[in-house]
């Protein structure tokens, strides 16, 4: 794997983003961004899989969080408050009447040091006691390596000088037949999970654990992301489509999901060492927002895998729980793996 860097472009504070790229015996590539350590760019068989923008101009215009690493706690937190140890922390409310994604400036704003190692990229953030009003200083370190088999592995390392809650994930947004292709008409998923977290109709977990039998949630084998995703269903409704929890089967590292275009074929599986995955239809996108090379995002033209920690898992302790103690690591990975079928 070969790696190198470029300048990006700088933030509206002046502070300057840089731009590494990894490469494999394949020419596949990987980009990612020291802002936000976003994932900018994934190309494989000459085809940029991932949406992105072409300059700072365009992230820092977008609230979409494309692409980028998502914390201090991904997803939503209950009204924007969690007790620790008997202390109540208020935090940011940016979504409606709870808490997402870090708050008003979460890790996905953030202009991480980036170091090339033996096994890959490395990039570090220190997040400071009170950030976001998280308790304690947290250090996070995120590795991205792109192996010869295609195959982009991405490691999240934390630990906390005091007791804090901590939920990390990826918010890549990819559309296989291209970042551009406009829709998802012609891509399918199947999501190796029995079992999801009902969502209320703010999108926040209610605590309740559903089955996904008979429902349009059901992706135990190969459906169209798009052949429900307009049903009647309350859950479809709430999320104006696919914007939910799903439990996955299993314990440790496993195969938690897989995706094709029927119009590249190109494949994908995801592996994840993680108890949930927030599967995302790109529900909110706006062609407004211009993506590389003057690309159209529209709803439902792209999708998230966002292997995670349960959304609002401070709220319920029948949830994984999201407590990292001192002098604990906190340790996750993810694994996309491509190839052509």
């Amino acid at each position: 794997m070969k790696i190198w860097k470029e300048p990006f472009g700088t933030t509206k504070k002046g502070e300057a983003v840089e731009r590494w790229w990894l490469e494999n015996k394949n020419g596949t590539k990987a980009a990612v961004l020291t802002y936000g350590a976003t994932l900018q760019s994934l190309i494989f068989a000459d085809t940029d899989i991932a949406l992105g923008f072409d300059t700072m101009e365009g992230y820092e215009a977008q609230d979409a969080y494309v692409g980028a690493v998502i914390g201090r706690f991904a997803n939503r937190i209950g009204a924007g408050r969690f007790t620790l140890n008997g202390k109540t922390y208020d935090l940011y409310i940016n979504n409606g009447p709870n808490h997402l994604h870090g708050g008003k400036e979460g890790f996905d704003k953030k202009i991480w040091r980036a170091e090339e190692q033996e096994d890959g990229l490395h990039l570090f953030y220190i997040s400071p006691d009170g950030e976001e009003n998280y308790p304690g200083t947290l250090e996070v370190e995120v590795c991205y390596y792109l192996d010869e088999e295609d195959a982009l592995h991405i490691s999240y390392l934390a630990k906390a000088d005091q007791d804090t809650v901590v939920n990390l994930t990826n918010h890549a947004y990819f559309n296989l037949s291209g970042h551009g292709a406009g829709n998802l008409d012609d891509q399918k998923v199947c999501i190796y999970a029995d079992r999801f977290t009902e969502n209320d109709e703010n999108c926040l977990p209610t605590g309740k654990i559903l089955s996904v039998v008979g429902t349009p949630m059901d992706f135990r084998e190969m459906q169209p992301v798009t052949a429900r995703i307009t049903e009647d269903d309350v859950q479809l409704v709430r999320g104006n489509g696919y914007d939910h929890n799903w439990i996955i089967n299993g314990d440790g590292m496993r195969k938690c999901a897989e995706a094709v275009s029927e119009t590249t074929g190109i494949y994908m599986e995801t592996w994840t060492d993680q108890p949930g995955m927030q599967f995302y239809t790109a529900n909110y996108l706006t062609p407004e927002k211009k993506g590389k090379d003057g690309a159209d995002y529209h709803p439902r033209g792209a999708f998230c895998f966002e292997t995670q920690g349960f959304p609002n898992a401070t709220g319920f302790e029948h949830f994984p729980t999201p407590v990292l103690h001192v002098n604990e690591v906190y340790e996750r990975k993810t694994i996309f793996r491509f190839r052509i079928i």
